[in-house]
């Protein structure tokens, strides 16, 4: 199953390096789409078929953080599969996205790192056999 992937962050260089990386994953991937703050991903979840948000925390209209709160607030949402990809170092702050049933990875990540994930939250991947 391919899935369907929304990569929110407000710096286009972060958002080409994390497709790339994902690319490189070998996870199926069907759809990419990309915002650069949380509003524009949430407008991006109304508007298309989203199997997985990966995101930073740090933006600017909207982060990371009130993105997940608002996304979880939404009945069809709820258990969407979602990724925080960032540099935050406030282990406060980490443990609060993780309560949220976020996976949280710490920036520079690999390809082998991004796809146990996708393969935790998920289970797609696994026929990569890895």
């Amino acid at each position: 199953m391919a899935l369907n992937v929304l990569i929110v962050d407000d710096s286009a260089v972060m958002r080409s390096m994390v497709l790339k990386v994902l690319k490189m994953s070998g996870v199926p991937l069907g759809e990419v789409r990309e915002a650069s703050n949380g509003q524009e991903g949430l407008e991006t979840l109304a508007e298309y078929w989203i199997d997985l948000v990966i995101l930073d925390i740090n933006m600017p209209v909207m982060t990371g953080d009130e993105m997940i709160s608002r996304v979880r607030a939404i009945p069809e949402y709820i258990d969407l599969p979602m990724i925080v990809v960032s540099t935050e170092g406030s282990q406060t702050r980490i443990e609060q996205i993780i309560e949220q049933g976020v996976k949280f990875i710490h920036k520079p990540f690999s390809p082998e790192l991004i796809r146990q994930a996708i393969q935790e939250l998920t289970g797609v991947g696994n026929e990569q056999g890895s």
